[in-house]
């Protein structure tokens, strides 16, 4: 018996440092794969939850107990949103950055099917829209801010990553609201600078507003075109003034309302437009040069 209790009193911290150094090799459990950073959309890199959004807003966040989930951005499923410690904003992953035009703009951009996205999609882009209907360089809907205030509050978010372009609409919105061609200007500059920022190796190029012209009745709107050309030239940016589109080309009649196109028009508009944004140079980078964008 006092050999059995020996034997005993010997094993027994045997087993317990057998259980303790092989807890120690094991995987930690599933829970460790943070569902904020599997799913589409969550934001990536936080250390707190965040409540989630509106639509182009940021979306709640994930944790792993103490430890922050930082997974690279070109693991994470598009859709995703990152928070770019270089910039210090979120931004959404999307799958092809490389050959991705960023286009802001208002109402005359928005629709899948609208002029602006139709010209990018015919020189080979895929195209990520920022903005809102009723917004400019100026003017805001009241849930979204215009431009530069939509920008650097998050209202819609920028990819992540270099795109090869970045296009940016506008104008018919400040011309309605009476913006006056001092806001105008400053907040044009606001974003070129704050877009250049960002994509210091993307090349830029700016839309004007879309109108009848000045001797059909143009108005404001023929006069916020001119305008904005003459803050790209400033910039040495190449810019599409169609500030007498609708009646220089014969598109009055494809109109849906006074001011935006049908679907008709969209479409003829579109084939203008890619005409002069190829004139440019500005065509997709080749699929098999365009190489990974470089993230940063």
């Amino acid at each position: 018996m006092r050999n059995t209790s020996a034997l005993s009193r010997l094993v027994a911290p045997m087993i317990a440092v057998g259980i303790l150094v092989a807890g120690c090799g094991q995987t930690p459990s599933t829970r460790t794969a943070d569902a904020g950073a599997t799913a589409a959309g969550g934001i990536y890199g936080q250390a707190a939850p965040a409540p989630a959004g509106a639509p182009g807003e940021p979306m709640a966040a994930g944790t792993n107990g103490n430890r922050k989930l930082t997974p690279t951005p070109g693991s994470m499923p598009a859709g995703s949103v990152y928070r770019n410690p270089a910039s210090g904003r979120n931004e959404v992953v999307v799958e092809d950055i490389a050959r991705t035009a960023v286009l802001i703009g208002d109402s005359q951009s928005e629709p899948m099917f609208s002029w602006p996205r139709t010209a990018l999609a015919s020189l080979g882009y895929k195209v990520h829209f920022c903005g809102r209907g009723g917004t400019g360089f100026v003017a805001s809907n009241g849930a979204t801010g215009n431009y530069i205030d939509a920008l650097q509050r998050g209202d819609w978010l920028l990819p992540y990553g270099s795109p090869p372009l970045v296009v940016i609409e506008g104008g018919g919105n400040d011309a309605s609201r009476g913006a006056t061609d001092q806001q105008i200007s400053a907040n044009a500059e606001r974003l070129i600078a704050s877009v250049r920022q960002r994509y210091p190796e993307a090349r830029l190029a700016m839309i004007g507003t879309l109108a009848r012209g000045t001797a059909d009745g143009g108005g404001r709107r023929t006069e916020v075109d001119a305008l904005l050309g003459t803050v790209a030239a400033r910039h040495s940016i190449p810019f599409v003034g169609v500030g007498d589109w609708l009646t220089r080309h014969n598109l009055t009649k494809l109109m849906a309302d006074g001011v935006h196109m049908a679907p008709e028009g969209h479409a003829a508009l579109g084939v203008l437009l890619a005409q002069r944004l190829g004139g440019f140079g500005f065509r997709a980078p080749d699929p098999g040069q365009a190489g990974s964008a470089a993230n940063r």
